[in-house]
């Protein structure tokens, strides 16, 4: 889902011509990152097979990168 948000950020301001509207991408990024990972804390302790999936799965936003 944060990966999708992540190319739609970056797509919407080439569509729209505005160069802009990437500016503001990297700070829109750092801001889901946190999220991302603060939603998925409380949910390994309660989910084996999540804590499993988390140790397994090392890219959470982009993959690749991180």
């Amino acid at each position: 889902m944060y990966t999708a948000a992540i190319l739609y950020l970056i797509g919407m301001p080439l569509l729209l011509g505005s160069w802009y509207g990437l500016l503001v991408v990297p700070l829109f990024i750092a801001g889901m990152a946190p999220r991302a990972v603060g939603e998925e804390t409380p949910v390994a302790p309660q989910s084996p097979r999540y804590a499993d999936y988390m140790s397994r799965v090392r890219y959470r936003l982009i993959p690749g990168v991180w």
